[in-house]
């Protein structure tokens, strides 16, 4: 069985062009952006969840033709302002408005190093066992969420096979909207490729996805 890891996506936009001897960025503001989003002083409400919500929530064109890091850019921006720290006017001229309060939690080179070792961890402990043995047989809700979620569109209402189990982890879904984390049991479900897409996919194909406990159902 092939496997095919964090597929997301969706349908229509053509195969994945892969660009010989791509450099690890096209530009130095590309590398710079990154930095700062990783090691920046950011609003407490501000995760790994809220950031992929904010992306997912830019306009449609800006989405589709806007550069990766440019997109950083855009959504640290609306963070920043969402929390007060910036207004339109000092995000378009990129300088404080005169008078304006200085914020007092800047960043530290030591603060910065922790935070890009640690951000990224999202394991939690949580009293209740596993709801799933691996080997179970499940099914994914067919649900339409207005907000974030890491259930893929064309991965709803389909069986699969609960193939290991992850731990808790930190529940996208409501962390990305700031309702807590809410960890729940997180697993890896293979689903074949012909369940996914039809008869025409390839019969020893499948899919593995991470989806967390409340993403299934169990089935026969």
């Amino acid at each position: 069985m092939n496997g095919i890891h964090d597929l997301g996506g969706m349908h229509g936009f053509g195969p994945i062009e892969r660009e010989a001897s791509e450099p690890m960025f096209h530009a130095p503001w590309e590398g710079r952006m990154l930095g700062i989003s990783q090691s920046a002083t950011m609003p407490d409400d501000f995760s790994i969840d809220r950031f992929r919500f904010i992306r997912e929530s830019l306009a449609p064109v800006d989405y589709l033709e806007r550069d990766y890091y440019d997109q950083w850019y855009m959504l640290t921006a609306v963070a920043y302002y969402e929390a007060g720290w910036a207004d339109a006017s000092e995000l378009r001229s990129g300088h404080a408005a005169p008078g304006s309060r200085r914020h007092q939690g800047a960043m530290t080179p030591e603060r910065a190093r922790w935070a890009v070792k640690n951000a990224g961890y999202f394991q939690r402990d949580v009293a209740a066992p596993p709801r799933f043995a691996i080997g179970a047989p499940v099914v994914t809700l067919n649900m339409h969420p207005t907000g974030h979620t890491r259930l893929p569109r064309y991965a709803r209402g389909k069986r699969g096979i609960v193939h290991a189990q992850r731990g808790a982890h930190v529940f996208p879904d409501s962390n990305a909207h700031g309702r807590g984390e809410n960890p729940q049991h997180l697993y890896a479900v293979a689903i074949s490729a012909r369940e996914l897409w039809g008869r025409e996919a390839g019969a020893n194909d499948a899919v593995y996805l991470d989806l967390w406990e409340s993403y299934l159902e169990p089935t026969t």
